[in-house]
């Protein structure tokens, strides 16, 4: 375990101002969203634009993914009115596009995916022009969940595939490195219009070679964006950090992708799945 932050992760202090302001409009609404349950180093920078990633169904998960700080449990209920509250405060923020995300539900018959489409719906219904993005789990392979997800139209489908085939047991011990890959594919193969995107996290352990690897199988099954990011220990009882991985290697990955065929790769220390999301979605 590696315990100093190299000069290159090491945040420059900002105005905190509108960060508070939209904690407050989310603790007034009972939202929740991935970037403070998941403790994102960037959370002050994406407030203050003001975008936030909206995480639905509660904020415990029934999957206990070494890297992830989201509660884990028996969750509850999903909220009836949990998605007209998201297009509430989407509305009240002037978000020209909101990122949708949410713990994974493997308890619930549909695995969350109806409570999606309601929140992709409200969203759109409140606010006129908005683009949505939505960063689902695997709804344990179901095509039937993925395909009701994605029939809304969402303008990108985000799946992260996290780490590389041989950590995953270690990562991602209840999810099946296979099984993301056919969600994306799925949804390029019927929704071609749809921009799909995934994003993995470096500094687990991985080796050059198998990154690559990953990039490549991302890209055979359709993937249009790519996102890879510096893993952070987000507590004590999270997976340690094995290597604090240089801009020099971010930037290859970057160029790699590039030649794959990838129509965007967002690589950096600090890039995260949803960092700088409108951006993304603007160059399409």
């Amino acid at each position: 375990m590696i315990s100093r932050l190299p000069q290159w992760l090491i945040k420059k202090s900002r105005d905190n101002s509108k960060l508070h302001t939209v904690k407050s409009i989310l603790r007034e609404k009972g939202l929740n969203t991935v970037c403070e349950s998941a403790r994102c180093p960037n959370i002050a920078e994406c407030f203050s634009k003001p975008t936030a990633t909206f995480m639905i169904l509660g904020d415990v998960c029934t999957r206990r993914c070494g890297f992830c700080s989201v509660g884990k449990g028996y969750p509850l209920q999903p909220s009836d009115d949990e998605p007209v509250k998201i297009a509430e405060v989407s509305a009240k923020l002037s978000l020209r596009h909101v990122v949708i995300t949410s713990v994974t539900r493997d308890d619930l018959p549909d695995k969350g995916s109806w409570q999606f489409v309601r929140t992709i719906n409200e969203v759109r219904r409140l606010n006129n022009g908005i683009t949505v993005e939505v960063l689902t789990p695997d709804f344990s392979g179901s095509v039937e969940s993925i395909r009701r997800v994605a029939e809304k139209k969402p303008e990108i489908y985000n799946h992260n595939i996290e780490t590389v085939p041989r950590l995953y047991k270690k990562v991602r011990p209840q999810a099946d490195y296979r099984r993301s890959l056919e969600l994306l594919k799925l949804v390029k193969y019927f929704y071609p219009a749809i921009i799909t995107k995934s994003g993995i996290m470096v500094g687990l352990g991985e080796e050059k070679d198998e990154v690559i690897g990953v990039m490549k199988d991302l890209r055979n099954a359709g993937c249009d964006v790519l996102t890879i990011g510096q893993y952070l220990m987000p507590t004590k009882n999270n997976l340690p950090v094995i290597e604090y991985v240089e801009p020099e290697i971010f930037e290859f990955y970057k160029q790699e992708g590039v030649k794959m065929g990838f129509k965007q790769v967002e690589s950096g220390p600090f890039v995260r799945s949803s960092y700088n999301a409108r951006m993304i979605n603007n160059k399409f």
